[in-house]
């Protein structure tokens, strides 16, 4: 019996605020890949993904929303240019778009409307955002 491939795991959360307009947080990447992202990242070793996708959040964002729902899974051989990870995506709704902190592996975080989004993201995060923002504001 062969040994079972190794793969890299990251949870990665769609928050999508309600006010003054609907808008979607993204954290501007401070390492390569560059560009505007879903705030995100890898799994340790000894953590569950919940607590992965809220550390990650938090560290890049300094928000803290009481509930996350997981939404999807991704793991397309090419959406990462690092090598091959698999996310699990998580999002919550915020009524108000509470302040970020950039931190981490964030240049900047900030909100953008869903109207207005940047026109080129990291990753797969395009195809993401199109299909799990209907969940979350659905």
């Amino acid at each position: 019996m062969p040994a079972p491939s190794r793969y890299a795991v990251a949870a990665d959360v769609v928050i999508v605020a309600e006010t003054p307009e609907p808008s979607v947080l993204l954290i501007r990447r401070r390492n390569p890949p560059l560009g505007w992202a879903i705030p995100g990242g890898f799994v340790d070793p000894d953590e569950d993904l919940i607590d992965a996708a809220r550390r990650e959040l938090f560290e890049e964002t300094g928000l803290e929303p009481s509930e996350l729902q997981q939404l999807a899974t991704y793991g397309h051989p090419d959406r990462d240019p690092r090598g091959r990870t698999i996310s699990v995506v998580y999002g919550a709704r915020l009524q108000h778009a509470e302040l970020p902190a950039a931190g981490d592996d964030a240049a900047d975080a900030r909100w953008f409307p869903l109207t207005a989004l940047p026109t080129t993201l990291a990753f797969d995060h395009a195809t993401i955002l199109a299909q799990v923002i209907p969940q979350i504001t659905g």
